[in-house]
């Protein structure tokens, strides 16, 4: 697994995941390899936390 990415329980803020899977779209040139795909797996699952999290914090 690539370093840039979080370990699970990050408490990293929605709009920075979803800033790494912009990037990481860009990297790829819009056709994402079999590890890219990966890494972008687990940031949308990243950024979903993130997400619900802040509707939590919300309500």
């Amino acid at each position: 697994m690539s370093p840039d990415l979080a370990t699970p329980g990050s408490v990293r803020s929605a709009a920075e995941v979803n800033e790494q899977i912009r990037a990481l779209w860009l990297r790829a040139g819009g056709s994402l390899s079999a590890q890219e795909r990966e890494q972008y797996e687990l940031l949308v699952v990243e950024w979903a936390a993130a997400i619900r999290g802040r509707v939590v914090t919300a309500a």
